[in-house]
């Protein structure tokens, strides 16, 4: 178990280095203890596996998730798995030759091709050779909404016309009526950026807020549309108290979990990061605390520019909305 948590922090790379003698203030997890991007007690060990070229736990868990219709976190590990893999893919590779035909193995390679052709300077003309990937991924598991998350990221990258977009968001609907990562990935489609509007965004996302579960991580949609204004400008905004109403719903849902939970990691640092662009600093400070040690690439990766530091510019972050709390006298 010991070999086995120090692979882990290796392979994360993301650790602060402990700083004696600094506790914990205001109920904040101390600077050392917080990890980038940590991993939840399933995924670890198919990591700590595949860095070992073991592709067996990362097969059992997706094949775990796939036959429970865990579709949540089917879609977070193979994410995941499929960005370990960019670095090292043997694991994949043995896996993919031992059985071609595995959907989640199908699965986590269509995830890699797309995320390849994104990167590439020639972009749309990447994805569109990896597409047939992503329809032998769907082909696979037919019950599985995750491929077609991933066919809707392909199709926004492509620049696919809106009429495709909508027969993917209907295929992806079909399976799993409340999937965040398909709601997340038509967020996007319909966001500033690309091919819609801030109150566009907004529309979408509040009602798939309006019509999501208690405790469902799509009640966090409007906050993702705040954030998308708050760094997207633009002249057709939504007015400050829409931001902070979407703000204060992601807080009711974070409050719904325990501290430190990583389930809603990324809503909490997504809300901490928007609550701060409010200057609403004692609000900021408490997702800060519900946090605990489990910093969040996004927001933070966007926040440090390009080739800065995430975990930096998080600490950094919580020590201003401490220091500001204190000054307002909470």
């Amino acid at each position: 178990m010991v070999r086995t948590m120090i692979l882990l922090r290796s392979l994360l790379g993301n650790a602060r280095p402990d700083r004696p003698g600094r506790p914990p203030r205001d109920g904040l997890s101390p600077d050392g203890c917080v990890l980038l991007d940590a991993p939840d007690d399933r995924l670890g060990p198919a990591l700590v596996a595949a860095a070992l070229g073991d592709h067996i736990p990362a097969a059992r868990l997706l094949s775990e998730t796939r036959r429970a219709a865990e579709w949540e976190y089917r879609d977070r590990y193979a994410v995941r798995l499929a960005a370990f893999a960019r670095g090292r893919g043997d694991w994949l590779t043995a896996w993919r030759a031992q059985d071609p035909g595995d959907p989640d193995a199908l699965l986590v390679a269509a995830q890699l091709a797309v995320d390849r052709a994104w990167a590439s300077p020639t972009r749309a003309e990447r994805l569109r050779e990896v597409e047939p990937m992503v329809h032998a991924a769907a082909g696979a598991a037919p019950r599985d909404p995750v491929p077609w998350r991933i066919a809707l990221d392909h199709a926004r990258g492509s620049g696919a016309p809106d009429a495709l977009f909508e027969a993917l968001w209907e295929q992806a609907v079909r399976r799993s009526s409340r999937h965040h990562g398909c709601h997340v990935s038509a967020l996007e489609y319909l966001s500033a950026r690309w091919y819609g509007s801030h109150r566009a965004c907004f529309d979408f996302a509040e009602a798939a807020a309006s019509d999501s579960l208690p405790g469902s991580l799509v009640r966090a949609l409007p906050l993702r549309a705040a954030y998308a204004q708050l760094v997207g400008g633009g002249g057709d905004g939504v007015p400050g108290a829409r931001v902070d109403a979407a703000a204060d719903l992601a807080a009711e849902l974070s409050a719904r979990y325990p501290v430190g939970d990583p389930w809603p990691a990324e809503v909490r640092n997504l809300l901490a990061y928007v609550l701060m662009a409010r200057r609403r600093w004692t609000a900021a400070l408490e997702q800060f605390r519900l946090i605990g040690p489990r910093a969040t690439s996004h927001p933070w990766s966007a926040a440090a520019g390009e080739g800065g530091d995430p975990l930096g510019r998080f600490l950094e972050a919580r020590e201003t909305a401490r220091r500001a709390s204190v000054r307002r006298g909470r």
